[in-house]
């Protein structure tokens, strides 16, 4: 039986019985549920000690500590309800399944179930204790000294043990073994994520492609283990933990048997949808008695959803000038200084559904580094529409500092304030760009570019165009102001360190 014979029949056919894997059950839940007990009645006993051994805040006068001490309430007599809190939290948290987060899940991820799960348990607690013993005295500070030093101490205990976990994976420590099966755009964009961010606790261990040749140089350093035939042969040693389906939608008919390949060797999988270049975060699925019906989202920013981000626009843009003026004064008497030219550079960019608007930054390269953009065209390191070179010749010294801090774009607060730009969108592309679009390009341009966005704390200069417009495709289509506060909020750290920019 040759290859393509047996590419089309099922594996228990085609094959000799795979070895079922049994999936290996992580202890990591109940371990950390057992931890998580432990700091819920060590920040309850911590919320005891505040309130009534060193009585904090102080009495004001000695009547009220007289009262206070007749009114003294042994830590025994919280013991029930700090074991009622801490069942109470360990459903919660089981339930909004803080236990079964992502790998990939960051610290504000695990902090908002925390958060939030503590103040609905904190909010029972109270209802239960006034109303199981309303003749006794329970001080109601020591709840809400409750809610802080519980929420701190998992929120902290979730920090540490992700920022620990992150440590291994850059080391190559316990990561997950990932095969990869596609060798087109989709694929070979999951492979260099993979590759690019070791932080995520994944190990590339090759890919499965029917073409022997990569399709581009950019694939040459990954490493080609077979056909796609071959998944089953490849799950065969037992050393593979995850395999990323990422096939061209022309290949989707190949979907049914490759996922059963992958349940029947007990391996973990996920399909990267290609649905004629459609992003995945585009798809809106429903049901018809069971026949699921995929459409199209709509983009969310629409109607009050528009006022409310306009008005948190406005809002930190007035916060934010007082310091920002001055700083912004400084730095262009600085680029004056540095280089020959004006200290701000104008340019023409797209703004929402297409309308072009002049965007303001600090000038960071020599007056005629527009004239000389062509003589340049072959160093460029960017894809897609996009030009940037990562030693850039036209860059002044003074230029090179602002890019890498993003300081050369605070005069954008201007557009923000003129209601061109947003503080989270999109980046404004140049007519130029948009004139290389692909038609699902254009989807980002359905909402107000931004001085930041997802792809900006994801990775910057350093993850390809066409993952920069999903994730803005994303962003249209899902945006919260939580979406934007968070987005600003790590931000900060991604400037401070310069990582991707250039």
């Amino acid at each position: 039986m040759n290859k393509s014979t047996e590419a089309t029949t099922t594996p228990s056919v085609a094959h000799p019985p795979l070895p079922i894997r049994r999936r290996r059950i992580a202890p990591s839940g109940v371990l950390m549920a057992i931890v998580d007990t432990c700091l819920i009645l060590l920040g309850f006993a911590l919320a005891y000690w505040m309130r009534y051994v060193i009585d904090w805040p102080p009495p004001f006068d000695q009547l009220v500590r007289e009262v206070q001490a007749q009114n003294f309430v042994p830590l025994s007599a919280f013991a029930p309800f700090a074991i009622l809190l801490t069942a109470l939290l360990i459903v919660q948290f089981a339930m909004r399944g803080l236990y079964r987060m992502p790998r990939t899940a960051g610290v504000l991820d695990h902090a908002s179930i925390i958060v939030g799960s503590t103040t609905t348990g904190i909010a029972i607690l109270i209802v239960v204790v006034f109303l199981y013993k309303p003749s006794e005295f329970y001080s109601r500070l020591i709840f809400a000294f409750a809610l802080v030093s519980i929420s701190t101490l998992l929120v902290g205990g979730r920090a540490v043990l992700i920022g620990l976990r992150r440590w291994r994976w850059v080391r190559g420590i316990d990561r997950e073994r990932v095969l990869v099966v596609g060798n087109t755009g989709l694929g070979r964009e999951v492979m260099e994520s993979l590759v690019a961010q070791p932080d995520l606790g994944y190990a590339l261990v090759g890919f499965l492609d029917d073409r022997e040749t990569p399709l581009n140089r950019r694939t040459v350093h990954f490493r080609r283990l077979g056909p796609i035939s071959d998944l089953d042969v490849c799950l065969r040693g037992g050393d593979i933990d995850l395999v990323i389906l990422a096939l061209p939608f022309w290949e989707h008919h190949r979907l049914p048997e490759l996922v059963d390949i992958c349940r029947y060797a007990g391996v973990e999988f996920r399909v990267v949808p290609d649905l004629y270049q459609l992003s995945f975060d585009r798809i809106d699925i429903g049901n018809l008695s069971g026949i699921p019906l995929i459409g199209l989202k709509e983009v969310s920013l629409r109607g009050w959803n528009l006022v409310v981000k306009r008005t948190m626009d406005l809002a930190l843009t007035l916060l934010a000038l007082p310091i920002v003026f001055p700083l912004g004064v400084m730095l262009a008497i600085i680029v004056r200084l540095d280089s020959p030219g004006p200290a701000i550079f104008r340019q023409r960019r797209i703004g929402r559904d297409g309308r072009p608007f002049i965007c303001y930054k600090f000038r960071t390269m020599v007056v005629d580094a527009e004239e000389r953009k062509a003589e340049l065209a072959a160093l460029n390191e960017a894809d897609g529409p996009l030009f940037k070179i990562r030693n850039d010749p036209r860059m002044t010294r003074v230029g090179r500092f602002l890019r890498r801090y993003s300081l050369d774009e605070l005069p954008q607060l201007w557009n923000i304030l003129r209601g061109d730009m947003s503080w989270v969108g999109p980046r404004p592309a140049t007519p130029e760009e948009v004139a290389q679009y692909e038609d699902w390009h254009y989807r980002r341009l359905t909402v107000v570019p931004g001085l930041t966005g997802l792809s900006q704390v994801l990775g910057r200069s350093d993850i390809s165009f066409d993952e920069t417009v999903r994730l803005d495709i994303f962003y249209t289509e899902n945006w919260t102001p939580g979406m934007d506060l968070r987005i600003l909020l790590q931000t900060i750290p991604v400037v401070i360190s310069g990582r991707g920019a250039y």
